[in-house]
């Protein structure tokens, strides 16, 4: 079966989506107030900010994740990015970071914070666009990512446990017993993204350290099943469920995003750590078998413990997640399973996933495959999908920024 990345019009095909999701978010969510607005289904603002609040807000993991996307637009040399590079680490650096206390507002208004929470995720997302836009130039680069560091290591880091805590309040009061790996994993992402522009081993070995805890110790002893919600000590909480960020039971889509990084783990620490390698064959094999619709298609939010589905509903990222993670097996594996699930998730995106009238893609379907919003309204994230079409198009050794960086977008001659 030959590989679709192989094919120059499968490529042209994907960097074509790339630039299409680049035009969606360029040209209408730059807010001249400062940050990003979200947007509806036809690319306006929406009035108020996500979560819904009583004010139009900007949320940090938005913003950065925009400061992200565009400094690797520019590093594929689209005209303007670097604009909006600029636009969103001046309202990082002057908006959502306190200067009192440290560390980065988890909401803004215009008025001041919306929510001064300061939360492991959104700070996980400052490191990467920091990383991000280091590799694309930007001259405000390197005080971020040292402001991001410092505090991620002050404030958030736990020794004792090899990984992150949650959430504090704007004055650094631990709030609740809770611990997360959905916030984890993406510090493990950002992790990765900033060894990659420092060499600094500090980043890739604490890493391994989250990887470790979350998926060989806990994920493996769990039958596969990836645990989301934890107590100070790392024990699972079974019926632990808030919202669509703390959902019950286990996130597919994570499934398949630690598929890719892992294999990215694997790569960046010198292909001796085996262990990745099988975790992500059986993260991702299990999120096809459990996760997968078999009847409609598209994979399910949540599964419960025994690999039922609990939220039937289909969000776009998941599948973004499992292109990323069919691709990274497909290119390391000589197996034409990850091909064909490769395709069958492109395929399923095509029909259901990418709106071709409106342009972006739908972010929730119900169990008929119809459009729907609530938590997600309009398509404010230009994160999961906009990596769903440059991450087949690079080499599978590092991260998105780093491919770009070295090798750039070759349309022909594919691997």
């Amino acid at each position: 079966m030959k590989k679709w990345t192989s094919l120059d019009s499968h490529r042209s095909w994907l960097f074509a989506q790339a630039n299409a999701i680049l035009d969606f978010y360029q040209y209408n969510a730059v807010n001249p107030e400062g940050g990003f607005f979200d947007l509806d289904d036809d690319a306006r603002p929406l009035p108020t900010g996500w979560p819904p609040a009583p004010e139009k807000a900007t949320n940090l993991f938005q913003t950065t994740r925009m400061v992200h996307c565009f400094a690797l637009a520019q590093l594929m040399g689209r005209p303007g990015a670097m604009n909006l590079v600029d636009h969103g680490m001046r309202h990082l650096w002057e908006v959502h970071r306190d200067t009192k206390n440290g560390g980065y507002y988890w909401a803004n208004g215009l008025n001041g914070p919306v929510s001064d929470s300061k939360q492991h995720y959104g700070h996980a997302f400052v490191l990467l666009a920091a990383s991000s836009a280091k590799l694309a130039g930007h001259p405000d680069a390197d005080r971020l990512l040292a402001d991001a560091t410092e505090v991620l290591d002050k404030r958030f880091w736990e020794e004792t446990h090899g990984a992150g805590a949650e959430e504090f309040t704007a004055d650094w009061q631990p709030v609740g017993p809770y611990r997360g790996q959905n916030s984890n994993m993406h510090l493990t992402e950002a992790l990765m993204a900033a060894f990659e522009v420092t060499g600094e081993r500090i980043y890739i070995d604490k890493a391994l350290s989250i990887a470790g805890l979350l998926i060989d110790r806990i994920t493996r002893s769990n039958e596969w099943r990836l645990a989301e919600h934890f107590d100070t000590a790392w024990k699972i909480d079974y019926d632990y469920d808030q919202d669509v960020f703390r959902p019950y039971g286990s996130t597919i889509g994570h499934w398949l995003e630690w598929t890719r990084l892992l294999l990215q783990l694997w790569s960046l620490t010198g292909r001796r750590h085996d262990w990745l390698r099988e975790a992500a064959r059986n993260l991702f094999r299990n999120a096809c078998s459990e996760g997968w619709d078999k009847e409609r298609g598209g994979f399910y939010f949540t599964v419960g413990w025994k690999g039922e589905p609990v939220d039937r509903d289909r969000y776009w990222w998941p599948c973004t997640e499992g292109i990323g993670a069919a691709h990274f097996l497909n290119d390391l594996e000589d197996d034409p399973f990850y091909e064909s699930w490769y395709r069958r998730i492109w395929d399923w995106c095509d029909a259901h996933l990418i709106d071709h009238r409106l342009g972006g893609w739908f972010h929730q379907l119900n169990d008929a495959l119809v459009p729907v919003t609530d938590p997600w309204f309009g398509k404010p994230d230009i994160y999961h999908a906009f990596q769903a079409c440059i991450i087949p198009l690079l080499p599978t050794d590092g991260s998105c920024g780093m491919g770009l960086k070295k090798h750039g977008i070759i349309l022909s001659g594919g691997k």
